[in-house]
């Protein structure tokens, strides 16, 4: 996912200056006449899950047929991390802050669909190898002579035991309604995500005895966003927009890195390196991340010694193309072409307030992914400038990457009925 803030922090009630503020809007301040010194600090604990059913191009496509889908797969991910932040306010409505989650599980599962088996799949029934040579001579699909799985199914990979990403991250509020009650709470904020965690090998395999412990993709992130909340009697709607930027940095995962990975998964692993195909064309390309959220807090019940409040969003973003890890990069074993898709959700979330200084808040999260393109590797690029690829005439044209099995029209997958679940907890301690 450039994601966004895995755990929003909750909110403390009984303080001056950040009291009417938004979660989305809630800035730490310091100097203030009676409050010389605001931080946060935020323990958490998060558990997400994405389910998604992975379709293939079916052949008849090759022959100019109709476009066909064979169900194949459902994919499984459940990631469970620590979360925990800290923020400080350097200035009357300004803050700098810092967080670092600890990735417990990062498990995934593949298994087949209702009506598909060894006997049927393409996966386990394919006669090309990465090239696009012939597995065997005879191969026959339909009686499974000859062929050579893609991967064995049912697959699972294991990961966890790591510290994340950390996070760095300044915000001013412009506006403060609490300070002038003319004005809404609008707040600007840029966090900063740094490649800190070790980096995912994906050809590297795991078990539950041998769990992966690399989870990191080496790849600033940067999100600009702004917010704006005002509270109206016992409600306080709210808008947020924000825009994440990858730069790739140095030592960033490229699946030439490993380029005779048995089983083999690159098309031409014997161009990697050549001019044209550098470890800038051939490595990672995160996506952009755009999206909007908007809702409202309701004050459920305000009495001198408990406070209660809920909290209902809508949440909509846009996920760009690029090359990354993504659902059937575990068992191919690489960084995968992806197809821009769009997140439709929501999230409810309640905040208690237990004391002066401390609250607990509890968030559920749902999104539906749109659907996308898992394998979409481009077969090459002209490098020589006479207006196309020549597949034949100058094969350093081609791409490392491209796989004859899963990059080629009518060999792609896709990504269906996909959904992400977020579970989250988070204590907040105010001073």
């Amino acid at each position: 996912m450039s994601r966004l803030r895995a755990v929003v922090a909750a909110l403390t009630l009984g303080t001056p200056f950040v009291a009417t503020a938004a979660d989305v809007t809630r800035v730490a301040s310091s100097f203030e006449d009676e409050d010389p010194f605001g931080m946060f600090i935020d323990v958490g604990i998060e558990h997400s899950r994405r389910r998604t059913k992975i379709v293939r191009e079916a052949l008849p496509l090759e022959t100019g047929g109709t476009r066909q889908y064979q169900s194949e797969l459902w994919y499984k991910s459940f990631d469970t991390r620590l979360n925990m932040d800290v923020a400080f306010g350097i200035a009357q409505d300004v803050e700098l802050s810092f967080g670092l989650p600890v990735v417990l599980f990062q498990d995934e599962s593949w298994d087949y669909v209702s009506g598909t088996n060894a006997s049927n799949s393409t996966i386990i029934n394919n006669c090309v190898n990465a090239n696009g040579t012939p597995t065997n001579t005879g191969c026959n699909p339909a009686t499974g002579a000859g062929t050579v799985p893609l991967f064995n199914v049912p697959a699972a990979t294991y990961r966890g035991g790591a510290l994340g990403n950390m996070r760095f991250g300044f915000a001013w509020s412009i506006f403060n309604q609490r300070k002038d009650e003319t004005k809404p709470t609008w707040v600007v904020g840029l966090d900063y995500e740094a490649p800190t965690a070790p980096l995912l090998d994906p050809s590297v395999e795991t078990t539950t005895e041998a769990r992966g412990r690399a989870v990191g993709d080496r790849v600033h992130k940067y999100t600009v966003s702004t917010a704006l909340s005002r509270q109206i009697g016992l409600a306080e709607p709210y808008f947020k927009m924000h825009y994440t930027v990858p730069v790739r940095g140095p030592g960033a995962w490229t699946n030439c890195n490993n380029p005779n990975t048995i089983p083999q998964n690159l098309g031409h692993p014997e161009n990697c390196g050549l001019p044209g195909w550098d470890r800038k064309e051939t490595g990672i390309q995160a996506p952009h991340v755009a999206g909007v959220m908007f809702g409202s807090e309701f004050q459920v019940l305000d009495q001198p010694t408990r406070k209660f409040k809920m909290d209902l969003r809508a949440i909509s973003n846009y996920v760009s193309e690029g090359r990354y890890y993504n659902e059937l990069s575990g068992t191919l074993r690489k960084l995968l072409a992806t197809g821009d898709y769009v997140q439709i959700g929501g999230q409810l979330a309640v905040t208690a307030e237990i004391s002066d200084i401390l609250s607990v808040r509890g968030s559920g999260m749902f999104l539906y992914n749109t659907d996308h393109l898992l394998t979409d590797e481009k077969i090459g690029k002209d490098l020589d400038g006479n207006g196309s690829v020549d597949i034949t005439g100058n094969p350093a044209e081609l791409n490392p990457n491209f796989d004859y099995r899963t990059d080629f029209v009518s060999r792609r997958f896709f990504a269906t009925e996909s959904k992400d679940f977020r579970l989250d907890l988070t204590a907040t301690l105010r001073f």
